[in-house]
């Protein structure tokens, strides 16, 4: 523990919130890890743990009891999560088969010994003392991810995070044991008691990173792709590359899933595994069509190709999303993504219903006649 301010100095801070007041309350994990390293912190809210409380002292002074498996409490005024010092036993497979303990015996140091990683086990009181018993700091400045313990292998969870903190962080390298019981989370089965939902909530927050190719890579080496995402095909000079493009050109989150399954034989079912939102699903299915019609268009291809290639994608109904493929396939090959948006607005411009109306309705005529106009439109161009 390092030194810290006197002990008046402390209760003057935390004499500023009064719900806190006279509890032994700390800011604990990414919030300290991100004020430490200088960045903005990810997440919109800050954790706090508090020490030698019970759930009903925190109760009488206005908290809302929220937790399941153990205590967590919303601030009454700010709402930020304040949960009671605990330890864990592991008592089942999965990231679920924890039993808790939160004793008012229970430390500060007992608590951030269960954590995943050092950088993520430091601990900030209200004066800004700093609570650091295992190298964390010093991990930071060193820039190393490492395990707090031998406990990393029994939450399969913890690699997820790892391979994502490796996308956040790309100046971190990973501590050679620490990857040694991430890889036995895998050869031991943890990671196959992994729900998908839990799995794509890391992978989303990982895609949204600085180098998403990172988490890929990690997961990798490990060898948990296979399991977490069957069918996924791993190429890393491709898929580094083209997410890079996408990060480094703030692509959207279904455009990075797209481009990072984009080499697999079904992209779709690959996000239908993981619960993955619809439109993940379709930016995954539609991808690989538009990468190879640009690919054929590009050794030579007019207004019929450009316009079928759009109907396909229902470019009519669907504008943003099709340019949002078009964006991501410059990802893969330089595409005029300038003339791709003049090609779809030309499209949209025909009044189908003036068509419909001259063609009497009838729908053979009606197709025929707007399809026509629409290549007109796009010969114009």
């Amino acid at each position: 523990m390092t030194a810290g301010k006197p002990a008046v100095q402390r209760q003057r801070a935390a004499e500023v919130d009064p719900a806190i007041a006279g509890l032994d309350v700390y800011i604990v994990g990414g919030a300290v890890r991100d004020a430490l390293l200088g960045r903005a912190a990810q997440d919109s809210d800050r954790d706090w743990v508090v020490v030698g409380a019970t759930p009903e002292q925190m109760a009488d002074r206005g908290f809302i009891p929220v937790g399941g498996d153990f205590p967590v409490f919303l601030h009454p005024r700010s709402k930020e999560e304040y949960a009671l010092a605990r330890t864990e036993r592991k008592s089942g497979r999965g990231y679920k088969g924890f039993t808790f303990y939160t004793g008012t015996d229970v430390t500060l140091e007992d608590d951030l010994q269960r954590r995943d990683l050092t950088i993520n086990a430091i601990a900030q009181a209200p004066d800004g003392r700093l609570v650091d018993p295992l190298g964390g700091r010093a991990d930071i400045r060193d820039r190393i991810f490492r395990h707090v313990g031998q406990a990393f292998v029994e939450d399969p969870v913890r690699l997820l995070r790892l391979a994502r903190f490796a996308a956040r962080f790309p100046d971190f390298s990973i501590a050679p044991e620490t990857m040694d019981l991430a890889r036995r989370l895998v050869d031991e089965g943890e990671v196959d008691a992994l729900v998908p939902e839990r799995v794509w909530r890391e992978i989303a927050k990982g895609l949204a990173c600085e180098e998403p190719g990172r988490m890929f890579q990690v997961l990798h080496a490990t060898g948990a792709l296979p399991r977490i995402m069957p069918g996924f095909i791993y190429d890393s000079s491709v898929l580094e590359a083209d997410l890079a493009c996408a990060a480094r050109r703030g692509l959207g989150l279904a455009s990075r899933f797209a481009l990072a399954c984009r080499l697999s034989d079904s992209p779709q079912d690959i996000g239908r595994h993981l619960r993955a939102p619809g439109e993940c699903l379709d930016h995954a299915r539609l991808l690989p069509e538009v990468v190879d019609a640009l690919s054929v268009q590009s050794r030579g291809g007019g207004p019929d190709a450009w316009l079928d290639l759009m109907e396909r994608c229902d470019a009519l109904r669907k504008p943003a999303r099709f340019m949002d493929l078009i964006a991501a396939a410059n990802c893969v090959s330089a595409v005029d993504i300038d003339g791709w948006r003049k090609r779809v607005d030309a499209m949209r411009s025909i009044d189908a219903g003036a068509i419909a109306l001259a063609m009497k309705g009838q729908p053979e005529r009606i197709k025929a006649a707007l399809r026509e106009a629409r290549l007109r439109a796009l010969q114009d161009l």
